[in-house]
């Protein structure tokens, strides 16, 4: 009987047998292994080998191993250089492109040389700390248009430099006022009545432009350093190169802002939004720039054209807040399309070695910081009113015609960096002593520390020590802390005098403020 060996010992012994040293490895064919299914037995460990070890071919060599390795690492070098090289190329190029749209638009915006845009010059104003700026827009890229060329939007912005504020402040288009050589008019038709050539030979460089900033700067003495003329375009299509914008609507109408006149772009409302955020596109953010609700069946826009220009001021703080996002600023493309934006309907007279500077003003202003202001709610008050002509329905200062007092003084207050008289506190002054003219002295006294003293009178009752009644609710700490340094600490909540006086402070003057009397020898 025949005895067959199992295979798996006739393996062992064949490597048992097999010389113990090799000798130098030769060029090595390609080598056929058997298929598993040869050996079921033993399939899995051959696979392990390198070799067949029924086979007289020699396996590769360590050697021959690690040359092929590094061929392959070779290899995907090269290709990640290739892949790294076609990227900075690609990349040099957006940038090129990119940076040459920004050059042109530049050149046709701002005067100067363009390598000033490399350089970063101070703004007029930053010496006293706040550079305003007088934006205006109209309708001149719509021919179509009924009055155009109109400054139907005119608006300030006043940027505090070392405090990093900032306000905005929108002037009313129908306000009554004296323009320079063409008699009483709207405050929109300013910019058309200093396109006129005689305007120009007259002092006016910058056309209508020019006679606008004269208007504001006398009538509301605020000093204008520069000017931007804004199509209205300009909006849409910023607004699109970022991708929209984000606001809120808040209504007193609790279904939101709704206009019917048509929008002849989409056939649609002009706008319909409900209370909330939205995201709005060009073309939305052009038509809430331009609504006013005046048409019958709106709701939600209860000042009219107030309404209006408050939008118009929540949308630019939007389109800033946007513009100096990650998302846009890495974006060629979005950058590409803002340059154009600009480029297109923009004209000021910015220079192009301050425009680097203004840049840096803006985006270091925070958001919080920026003050959202009207003439109609000043303080809690309205500063203006209805002023009717026949077949002209026009507004005026609440003092009168001419009279900008009241409004100047407003102003006045926001462009100080004087926190007291930001605040604008209104004092009561009461004489709580037997001495005749306490209070009145005390108002001076007052009104010299740049407070506001809204009145004067007598108190009920006679006090040693000067007492101040805080009814202010917390929002006039500087006030406050002005009022301590010049009385000292002896602050009340307790207000006997609501009834009588609306007021923040009330200062009951004591006997420690009677002036010391002087002996004479």
């Amino acid at each position: 009987m025949t005895t067959f060996m199992p295979r798996n010992q006739f393996i062992d012994d064949f490597r048992a047998a097999a010389p113990k040293s090799r000798p130098q490895a030769r060029p090595v064919r390609p080598v056929r292994r058997p298929a598993a299914s040869h050996f079921p037995d033993v399939g899995v460990t051959l696979r392990s080998y390198a070799y067949d070890p029924l086979s007289s071919q020699r396996p590769a060599t360590a050697a021959t191993v690690v040359k092929r390795g590094r061929w392959q690492r070779l290899k995907r070098k090269l290709h990640l250089k290739q892949a790294a090289i076609s990227l900075v190329i690609i990349v040099v190029l957006v940038g090129g492109y990119v940076g040459g749209k920004f050059l042109y638009n530049a050149h046709k915006i701002f005067g100067g040389s363009l390598f000033g845009l490399f350089s970063t010059t101070k703004l007029k104003g930053e010496d006293v700390g706040r550079v305003n700026i007088l934006l205006t827009g109209n309708s001149a890229d719509d021919p179509g248009h009924d009055g155009a060329n109109l400054t139907d939007s005119i608006m300030v912005l006043s940027l505090d430099t070392k405090n990093h504020t900032a306000f905005m402040l929108s002037l009313p288009r129908d306000l009554w006022v004296d323009i320079p050589g063409a008699g009483h008019q709207k405050l929109n038709y300013a910019y058309v009545a200093g396109q006129t050539e005689r305007f120009r030979a007259n002092g006016y460089p910058h056309g209508g432009m020019g006679v606008l900033e004269q208007i504001i700067q006398q009538d509301f003495g605020i000093p204008i350093d520069y000017y931007a003329l804004i199509n209205y375009s300009a909006l849409k299509d910023a607004v699109n190169a970022v991708g929209g914008i984000t606001v809120n609507i808040h209504s007193d109408d609790p279904r939101g802002l709704y206009d019917p006149s048509i929008d002849y772009a989409t056939n649609g409302p002009l706008v319909k939004l409900t209370n909330g955020q939205h995201v709005l596109n060009g073309e939305q953010a052009l038509d809430l720039a331009r609504a006013r609700g005046d048409a019958y069946g709106s709701y939600g826009f209860i000042a009219s054209d107030f309404e209006r220009t408050q939008n118009q001021r929540m949308m630019l703080v939007a389109l800033k807040n946007k513009i100096f996002t990650t998302s846009v600023l890495a974006n060629p493309g979005k950058l590409s399309s803002l340059a154009d934006a600009i480029g297109n309907h923009v004209k000021t007279d910015f220079k192009t070695s301050e425009v680097h500077r203004l840049y840096d003003l803006v985006k270091a202003t925070n958001n919080s910081g920026i003050q959202s202001l009207s003439l109609n709610d000043a303080d809690g008050k309205n500063l203006l009113k209805n002023y009717d002509l026949p077949g002209v329905s026009a507004l005026a200062p609440a003092a009168g015609v001419d009279n900008y007092t009241d409004i100047q003084a407003f102003l006045q207050r926001q462009l100080s960096d004087n926190p007291v008289v930001r605040e604008s506190a209104q004092l009561v002054v009461l004489n709580a002593t037997a001495t005749d003219g306490l209070a009145a002295q005390q108002r001076q006294r007052l009104t010299n520390n740049h407070l506001l003293v809204a009145a004067i009178g007598d108190a009920t009752k006679n006090r040693s020590i000067t007492e101040i009644i805080d009814v202010s609710n917390g929002k006039d700490p500087a006030t406050r802390k002005l009022l301590k340094k010049l009385y000292g600490d002896h602050f009340t909540p307790t207000n006997p005098y609501a009834g009588v006086y609306n007021a923040d402070f009330i200062v009951l003057i004591g006997a420690d403020q009677v002036p010391a009397k002087t002996t004479s020898q």
